[in-house]
């Protein structure tokens, strides 16, 4: 066998290894989220992990070194999948009407919340408080979408479509609204929510109130 051959028939091995590393890795992620929803957070432990994945428990080390290791990996995927969701809104004459793009966020964000609830459920009821490293991701994450929601606010008002208000008072009121909504609708519930009309009713309230036009409202 030629050096060239022989350097690609390791390299193949290689990858093979790390693929089958990347596999085990996210087959204990999925099954560590079944274990924390069916048992709790608090409630689960190592060798629970480890006899619902299936490996011995040197395996397990081999990836993750606590019960708080593999939860803040799992925490870093939601937020990622949260953030990817979150992005700017496009003030270019072709771009689509500013509501449109706010209500395609705000759907995009209840998706990925309602595609891990049983996680967001676990993270809502369990784990805040508790751990000062997953209040700081989250604040983190609700600061950026505060600071989006404050932005848009305010790009709106340039744009003449947002009347004059406080936009970081405005914002707060906003993320709010999303926070008690994500709890009631896709945490504290099991049955299927239809995130559209979700994201079109919160929009609605938040852009434009309750009331009736020249009663209590501009």
């Amino acid at each position: 066998m030629s050096d060239e051959a022989r350097e690609v028939e390791v390299d193949g091995r290689t990858r093979r290894a790390q693929e089958a590393r990347e596999v085990r890795r996210a087959a204990i992620l999925q099954v560590a989220l079944h274990v924390f929803a069916e048992r709790g957070y608090h409630a689960t432990t190592i060798t629970d992990l480890v006899e619902a994945a299936g490996v011995a428990r040197g395996t397990f080390y081999l990836y993750f070194d606590s019960k708080d290791a593999v939860f803040h990996v799992l925490l870093d995927d939601l937020l990622a999948a949260l953030r990817a969701g979150v992005v700017g809104v496009d003030t270019r004459p072709e771009a689509p009407p500013v509501r449109d793009q706010l209500h395609r966020t705000l759907a995009l964000l209840f998706a990925a919340v309602d595609g891990n609830r049983a996680f967001v459920r676990i993270l809502l009821r369990e784990a805040v408080g508790l751990d000062a490293a997953v209040e700081q991701k989250l604040r983190a994450f609700y600061d950026r979408l505060h600071a989006w929601v404050e932005v848009s606010l305010r790009r709106g008002q340039e744009m003449g479509v947002v009347r004059p208000l406080d936009t970081e008072v405005a914002a707060a009121c906003v993320v709010g609204t999303v926070k008690q909504v994500l709890e009631r609708w896709l945490v504290d519930r099991d049955d299927p929510v239809d995130v559209a009309r979700l994201a079109a009713a919160v929009l609605d309230v938040t852009l434009g109130g309750v009331a009736v036009a020249g009663d209590y409202g501009p």
